[in-house]
């Protein structure tokens, strides 16, 4: 895997901190509203290795859940793995104002403020997975390692898979 001309803070992000990746881009479908699972059959991945990136709020505070597209966000789990009580997703014009990326296009990396991350155990059983670059229609795909240690992610079972 090699770095790639950044066109993204995500990409930015990557290329500054030297981490490799691949980058892969497909035509996304306006029409989709389930961006994981399309990035996952235009790329012809296997859901469990596409992970979306999700804001919940936990106990009020923002927090980004990362969640294998095979499956969906247990919100207790991910209130307990961030240290609080309850958890929510939060709205579409909070994530976007918050992270500054569309929805559908939210990536974990060079988001306008660090927030706490949690991630799926399930992350750690493929040898890379698959996350968002920054816009819909482009993903990185890198070792987990890489992804948990840049986010500085607490990972344990936040997920229920289908």
């Amino acid at each position: 895997m090699k770095t790639q001309t950044a066109s993204t803070t995500a990409l930015k992000v990557l290329n500054v901190k030297g981490v490799s990746y691949s980058l892969h881009e497909f035509e996304h479908d306006p029409a989709a509203r389930r961006y994981g699972t399309e990035a996952a059959d235009k790329l012809g991945v296997e859901y469990g290795r596409v992970f979306k990136t999700l804001m919940i709020l936990v106990d009020g505070k923002p927090v980004i859940a990362l969640v294998p597209v095979s499956g969906q966000l247990d919100l207790k789990a991910a209130a307990s793995a961030a240290g609080g009580r309850k958890a929510q997703l939060a709205g579409v014009a909070e994530t976007e104002r918050r992270t500054g990326f569309t929805t559908g296009g939210v990536s974990p990396f060079g988001q306008r403020r660090q927030h706490p991350v949690i991630a799926d155990k399930t992350i750690a059983d493929h040898p890379t997975v698959f996350v968002s670059a920054g816009k819909r229609g482009l993903q990185v795909e890198m070792q987990p390692d890489d992804v948990v240690s840049l986010t500085q992610a607490k990972v344990g079972r936040i997920a229920t898979l289908d």
